[in-house]
């Protein structure tokens, strides 16, 4: 028979072991991660040089310039905009993860991979196909022309409608797939119990399928709001200059006006906001005890 190993060699070579797998991970989250963040924080309390480079000299200056009503309405322009998405893509992706998690197991695979589709294609040019469908000359127009709906065509390109309608199309299958996953979790013999003891539909999503589904739908959540507030791109090509939020700010900040430190300061303001978003979002994802249930 083999002799097993030592004890106290066993328990040593634990911890060692661990810190070798974690080793990789870390270095690599410091480099690219953390080393960049620590950056743009030190970069937001220097000063703009009068050609556009960096003065190290420590100051609110930044900070204090991010009080004007400008940049205020920027920001709740965004928040807005990130919180109408969100909610869309709740509405719109809780019935369509439902009958997926519903669905008979071969058929949810073809589901999910209709879902998953758009992300084949690169995401500036579905945002492209989207100029040409809302444009005034686009399919949509058209469409609606032929069809007698409209007498004029409707100018919903560059306008906070575009924006939002390009920012759920993109970010609907991030509220589907954790939903999915949530949904598919639920015991269905609570649902069969619920309709033996005469509940009725509203009744059973209120009180047992959405609280069970509840991870999942602060999870969605958080995939969309984030990346929503955040977005760029979108805001960029659908709404022009009339819908700036706080990614378009960031980068007129630091490639057309050359004034990093408060592109940086914009930066560090955001990621405030986003952790805070997420320490409530992750609060209010946790299962509701026995105690508060009663009550």
């Amino acid at each position: 028979m083999k002799s097993s190993p030592p004890a106290g060699r066993a328990e040593s070579s634990g911890p060692v072991a661990s810190w070798w797998l974690l080793g990789p991970g870390l270095l690599w989250m410091g480099l690219l991660f953390v080393v960049p963040l620590s950056l743009v924080l030190v970069i937001s309390f220097a000063e703009r040089g009068t050609y556009g480079g960096i003065v190290w000299s420590l100051s609110l200056t930044n900070y204090l310039d991010l009080l004007h009503p400008l940049y205020a309405h920027i920001l709740g322009q965004s928040i807005l905009l990130a919180a109408v998405t969100t909610m869309l893509c709740l509405i719109m992706g809780f019935p369509l993860a439902y009958y997926i998690a519903r669905a008979a197991p071969g058929r949810q695979g073809m589901l999910l991979l209709l879902v998953m589709i758009p992300f084949w294609t690169n995401f500036l040019v579905r945002t492209y196909a989207w100029m040409f469908i809302l444009r005034t000359e686009g399919l949509l127009n058209t469409l609606l022309l032929k069809l007698g709906v409209i007498a004029a065509p409707i100018e919903l390109l560059y306008s906070n409608t575009a924006v939002v309608i390009g920012l759920v199309y993109g970010y609907l299958p991030f509220m589907v797939l954790p939903l999915f996953v949530a949904l598919e979790q639920v015991d269905r013999t609570l649902v069969e119990a619920a309709w033996d003891l005469y509940a009725t539909r509203w009744v059973i999503l209120r009180r047992i399928i959405v609280p069970l589904a509840r991870p999942g739908i602060m999870a969605g959540c958080l995939l969309v709001f984030i990346p929503s507030l955040g977005a760029f791109l979108t805001p960029d090509l659908l709404g022009g200059a009339r819908s700036m939020m706080v990614g378009n700010l960031i980068q007129h900040e630091f490639l057309v006006a050359r004034d990093w430190p408060l592109g940086a300061a914009i930066s560090c303001l955001l990621m405030l906001f986003v952790m805070g978003m997420m320490r409530w979002l992750l609060h209010a994802a946790k299962p509701v005890s026995r105690q508060e249930d009663a009550s």
